[in-house]
């Protein structure tokens, strides 16, 4: 098992015994760039996972091991500000925001790797940023809440990494519950969960080898957009907050006073909304077929609304349409690469596989990795480990 790896490592390196920690990815079946937009969106947690090995040392010092690269850095705790090591930069970020609140973090060395695909959309950042708020909440007895720590997981990928997440990934890692999806309100943070019976219908991601950064100006520019679209509307209706608020109505009697890629990113996020409902609705009512098109729609306006996607990613979603079987598929994640997401029939899943492997093979010319997840609880600690 990887946990007892990393611990075996970190007990080479400092030589006590350290406390373990499992930090859960994530997947979206739907409601993509709608978190930060203050709507609703439809994850859970999944198997792919970072483990962390973490232990207070007793000095003014941290000391960071990436068990993936084979990485260290090495920081005073006064120390904790943006650098160029970008992968500790999450980790910092996430000291920096106990510091923020009072809280006075003493040195401590952790050592941490996973199972979640780098670039792959899964959300490695917010697990990363999730277990070590959690480990730290552990070990210095601060008894901070799972949505405390979820914000300031968030707020340490705005201030660390310049990306202006929405806060899902961080919440989707903390609040995951085994065969459940979770309809988040973006907004107010109330939640559901929802059942996800995986015994009829797995959840399939195909990686489309292409690598992404959601710190991309991109992901921060739609933003931006929204928000214009968002300031065009509050003219008229000073309810209207976020997209939230605004409906296909009002953006189309108001399309002349917006520019026409504000006016389609504001009405792609308007419909997600919309299509979060619904698939929620289509998941009580057991109807896999509805749901499924409900994520072919939210690809096609990611692909040419909000204009997130990439040719692979469309190729994915397209060979996935006519492999029978399949109940829906789309991208997953800030775009531009990575994941799509495919609900697939169990008793089609070896021909799933390769058809789809065989086809993209074909047309793009990358080999495909596939992953088989599994619906797992959020954050936790391990039961802890003997000394090696």
């Amino acid at each position: 098992m990887l946990a007892h790896l990393l611990a075996a490592s970190f007990q080479r390196q400092f030589n006590y015994s350290p406390l373990l920690v499992r930090a859960p990815g994530r997947v979206n079946l739907i409601g993509e760039h709608t978190d930060y937009n203050g709507g609703f969106v439809l994850p859970a947690a999944i198997d792919k996972e970072i483990y962390f090995a973490v232990g207070l040392n007793g000095t003014e010092t941290v000391r960071l091991h990436s068990y993936d690269k084979d990485e260290s850095y090495t920081a005073t705790v006064g120390e904790m500000r943006r650098g160029n090591t970008l992968w500790a930069n999450y980790l910092k970020g996430v000291v920096a925001q106990f510091q923020k609140r009072g809280v006075t973090v003493p040195g401590f060395d952790c050592v941490f790797g996973g199972t979640v695909p780098m670039g792959a959309g899964l959300s490695s950042s917010a697990a990363v940023e999730c277990g070590l708020a959690l480990a730290l909440d552990a070990l210095l007895g601060t008894n901070l809440s799972r949505l405390e720590l979820a914000r300031m997981a968030q707020l340490a990928e705005h201030e660390f990494a310049g990306v202006q997440c929405g806060i899902m990934d961080q919440f989707a890692s903390l609040f995951g519950r085994p065969g459940h999806v979770v309809r988040l309100d973006c907004r107010s943070l109330e939640y559901e969960y929802f059942p996800f019976n995986t015994d009829s219908c797995h959840i399939v991601l195909c990686n489309s080898g292409v690598k992404h950064s959601l710190a991309s100006s991109e992901y921060n520019l739609r933003r931006q957009e929204c928000e214009q679209g968002v300031a065009v509307l509050r003219q008229h209706y000073p309810e209207v907050q976020s997209l939230r608020d605004a409906t296909p109505e009002q953006l189309h009697r108001h399309r002349p006073e917006m520019s026409d890629v504000v006016y389609r990113r504001c009405l792609y996020v308007v419909q997600e909304n919309l299509r979060v409902e619904a698939a929620c609705q289509h998941l009580m009512d057991g109807d896999l077929a509805a749901f499924g098109r409900q994520m072919y729609a939210s690809h096609a306006g990611l692909r040419d609304d909000y204009q997130v996607s990439c040719r692979e990613l469309d190729v994915l979603v397209q060979i996935a349409q006519g492999i029978p079987g399949v109940y829906g598929a789309r991208m997953m994640g800030g775009g531009f690469g990575g994941c799509t997401i495919n609900l697939v029939d169990v008793a089609h899943l070896d021909s799933f596989t390769q058809h789809i492997s065989e086809a993209y093979q074909r047309q793009v010319g990358i080999p495909l990795e596939t992953y088989h997840t599994t619906i797992v609880g959020g954050v936790d600690v391990l039961e802890p480990v003997q000394k090696f």
